[in-house]
């Protein structure tokens, strides 16, 4: 009788670690942060869409710009939602334009 109990105890903790796995892949989100350099404010902000896309996976990032989305719009990518990004951009430094944005980018 002890044995069908090891059994069973055994088998709910393999199953309950299961579920805790599959519920902590099905969303997994990073906020993430970059900064972008250009000569216009608005090809700064796609320098910072870019790497903070490239900081989570090459290939959303190839989707993202292989895509109509827009500068700081939310947007699904397969696999991902990247969310509305916020800005912080400046005047000055060596490309005319510097902008610090950041985002909450999640796996599906």
């Amino acid at each position: 009788m002890l044995k069908a109990v090891r059994s069973t105890m055994a088998l709910a903790a393999v199953a309950g670690f299961a579920f805790t796995a599959t519920v902590a892949e099905a969303k997994e989100c990073v906020r993430k942060g970059a900064v972008g350099e250009a000569g216009s404010q608005q090809d700064a902000k796609l320098q910072v869409d870019e790497a903070l896309l490239q900081a989570v996976d090459w290939g959303a990032w190839a989707a993202w710009m292989g895509s109509n989305n827009k500068v700081g719009a939310a947007a699904n990518l397969p696999g991902y939602t990247y969310g509305a990004r916020s800005y912080s951009c400046k005047q000055g430094g060596s490309w005319g334009w510097t902008c610090r944005g950041s985002a909450t980018i999640c796996k599906l």
